[in-house]
């Protein structure tokens, strides 16, 4: 396990519908980072914007997005991580992809989708938790709209073990600035009940629906503090966690005890 790690959070200006050109951009953007990297975090849906065109836009794990994601995760040695749409068999999934430097990766569907866009008439919702590991640090990588609901994202501890399943929770997405409030509230608000670092990464600019998004990319400390913040730029950003900073607010302030205990059924 090492105390720090280094996570890149890309905050862009998606072009919709156009996956050649949102490739592009990101190859360039990636290819740009430099210093310690351990993750690098992109939006929901970063080849094509949030379109629900999912029989256009949909690839297979074969396609042209994890081979680009392979080949980053690879020249950086860093996990690449963001959502794309993927067809398995008869059925679309907006599915974030947990790539690996050496080729190897894990997925995470979408389990809440967003009824006000028909999300849920197009894709089809996950089941299942995903929980990786980097460097001794486990995360929760989840997509937008899970963001809303914290039975779903509820870390857990017991009396035994203050470390619960996960050390940071991280949201990829699409929220757009009207609802911008409620984005930075429920970020601070995941980090606070579930005491972990909250990575949110979204997307800025205009969408092919008319729907600005204005960013808002945040990492929250396990405090509820804004470790960082940004609105309306195309940004590239490293922040450093320190596994002591948050092993040490846990164990000071140790709320998990007397948290209340449930199951998933």
């Amino acid at each position: 396990m090492e105390d720090q790690l280094h996570v890149v959070v890309v905050q862009a200006d998606l072009h919709w519908q156009l996956p050649i050109e949102n490739m592009q951009a990101f190859e360039e953007k990636i290819k740009a980072i430099s210093g310690p990297i351990d993750i690098i975090v992109l939006p929901e849906m970063f080849s094509s914007g949030f379109t629900m065109e999912a029989a256009t836009y949909a690839e297979t794990m074969e396609g042209p997005g994890i081979a680009a994601m392979t080949k980053w995760a690879k020249q950086k040695q860093a996990v690449v991580c963001g959502s794309l749409i993927i067809k398995d068999e008869e059925n679309y999934y907006n599915r974030l992809v947990w790539m690996r430097a050496d080729g190897t990766y894990a997925c995470y569907d979408k389990h809440h989708l967003f009824r006000l866009s028909d999300e849920h008439k197009t894709y089809t919702a996950g089941a299942r938790h995903l929980i990786v590991q980097c460097k001794g640090w486990n995360i929760a990588p989840m997509v937008c709209y899970d963001l809303r609901f914290p039975v779903w994202c509820r870390n857990e501890a017991s009396e035994l073990d203050y470390r619960g399943k996960y050390d940071v929770l991280l949201f990829v997405a699409n929220w757009p600035e009207r609802r911008a409030l409620a984005w930075k509230t429920l970020l601070q608000a995941r980090a606070i009940e579930n005491q972990c670092y909250t990575i949110g990464v979204n997307r800025v600019g205009m969408d092919g629906n008319s729907i600005y998004h204005s960013g808002d990319s945040s990492v929250i400390g396990p405090l509820g503090e804004v470790l960082f913040q940004q609105a309306h730029e195309v940004i590239t950003q490293t922040i450093t966690l320190s596994k002591d900073d948050l092993l040490k607010t846990r164990r000071t302030y140790a709320f998990w005890k007397d948290a209340d205990a449930f199951k998933l059924v």
